[in-house]
């Protein structure tokens, strides 16, 4: 057996018992509305308030910078990586579907890597990184793994899916983070710049 195979048997070996050992009827609900887009509005919301009260103008360098990183972490995981890889998800793979306790519906037919993964783990990155790393803001990394594992809960994604797409979202927000320093320094936004 080749590594290549051994290491997705791995995973989804992995997968199953984290699906099925470590899964309850009353999280299901928890875990699909965790993995939801539009319940993280009021979140992001109030991260915006932080930002405009720490950064004011140069806020809106910022949040172009956050959506230059969720776009090409979302582009990479879904316009490139899946296309390119086909790799199906669980829930589409016959041999690993029957071994998977589903409570919702499946989703796209490929899943590596994971979007949801790469776009937590890249607003976390770079929101910890544009705060200047202090503690109270790493918590930023606890939502990405608690959404990011409601994929793997809900049988969407392995968890090779899932650390890939991590590490793909924090190199990207470390880029960007790094440059959106770098705009802020060299071109300040001033109120009186506005309007």
């Amino acid at each position: 057996m080749s590594m290549l195979n051994q290491l997705i048997e791995w995973d989804q070996q992995a997968l199953v018992y984290l699906n099925t050992h470590l899964s309850a009827a009353w999280a299901d609900l928890a875990m699909i509305t965790i993995s939801g887009t539009f319940i993280w509005i009021p979140f992001y919301a109030v991260l915006l308030y932080f930002l405009i009260k720490k950064f004011r103008y140069d806020t809106i360098w910022i949040v172009g910078c956050v959506a230059i990183t969720i776009a090409l972490c979302d582009q990479l995981a879904s316009g490139v990586t899946k296309p390119l890889t086909e790799r199906l998800r669980p829930c589409h793979e016959p041999s690993v579907l029957p071994l998977l306790r589903m409570v919702t519906d499946c989703g796209g037919t490929y899943g590596f890597f994971s979007s949801h993964a790469s776009n937590t783990f890249g607003l976390a990155c770079f929101m910890w990184l544009i705060f200047g790393k202090v503690k109270p803001w790493g918590w930023l990394f606890a939502w990405a793994a608690i959404v990011s594992y409601s994929r793997i809960y809900l049988g969407k994604h392995y968890p090779l899916d899932i650390l890939v797409g991590a590490l793909c979202g924090v190199l990207i927000a470390y880029l960007m983070a790094t440059l959106c320093q770098v705009l802020m320094k060299r071109y300040p936004i001033k109120s009186n710049s506005i309007g």
